[in-house]
């Protein structure tokens, strides 16, 4: 069976993707499992230029088919903001509590109607020669609450609201979340290209 290492070392992150990609052909491993990997500075100025830059440089250290997701909060009214810097918003990588504070306070005077955001997933699959193979992208719309709603999740989850089921993304079941999430979106697309590539990487090879 191929090897697949998915190249986070985000937990909440990792749970979500090892479940999206559950049932492939395929053995999924992490960086938990590469303890050496040195970290990979995220310095594209997109999503996509930073999941490339993870999947071939950790491809090309492992010697292993790599699956990277750089994923992140944009919101209309910050022109976009944090986008990129999601995970550091607040300057320390990864401080979900701080990030969210600071998203608050920037929009704070701003009214509900013009607090509309997007989460946004771009996915990059990558040969062990570190070869860009595929990648693809997923979104999810919604609206920034005024005060944190729901314990589940990570990240931003508990102040992105969804008008249509009138609830957090951390008020969801992680059934449901792995549904209709901007990650699930993007692994859908991944799961169906593995599911008819998969013969085919390999007779390549």
């Amino acid at each position: 069976m191929p090897r697949l290492v998915l190249t986070s070392r985000n937990k909440g992150k990792l749970k979500e993707l090892k479940r999206l990609v559950s049932g492939l052909p395929w053995e999924v491993l992490s960086l938990y499992d590469f303890p050496g990997v040195p970290e990979v500075e995220e310095d594209g100025v997109t999503f996509k230029e930073n999941a490339i830059k993870k999947a071939t440089t950790v491809a090309r250290y492992l010697n292993e088919w790599t699956l990277a997701d750089d994923s992140g909060l944009e919101v209309k009214a910050l022109n976009g903001a944090p986008g990129v810097f999601s995970a550091r918003f607040a300057g320390v990588q990864g401080d979900d509590e701080r990030n969210n504070k600071k998203l608050l306070q920037l929009l704070e005077d701003v009214p509900w109607e013009k607090r509309s955001a997007r989460f946004r997933c771009v996915l990059a699959f990558a040969s062990p020669e570190g070869k860009v193979i595929w990648t693809t992208e997923g979104d999810c719309e919604g609206i920034i609450t005024y005060e944190p709603r729901g314990k589940k999740g990570f990240g931003y989850d508990p102040l992105f609201y969804l008008p249509a089921l009138e609830l957090t993304m951390a008020e969801l079941s992680e059934e449901k979340k792995n549904q209709i999430s901007h990650r699930a979106k993007a692994m859908k697309d991944f799961r169906e290209y593995l599911f008819q590539r998969t013969s085919d990487i390999f007779h390549c090879e």
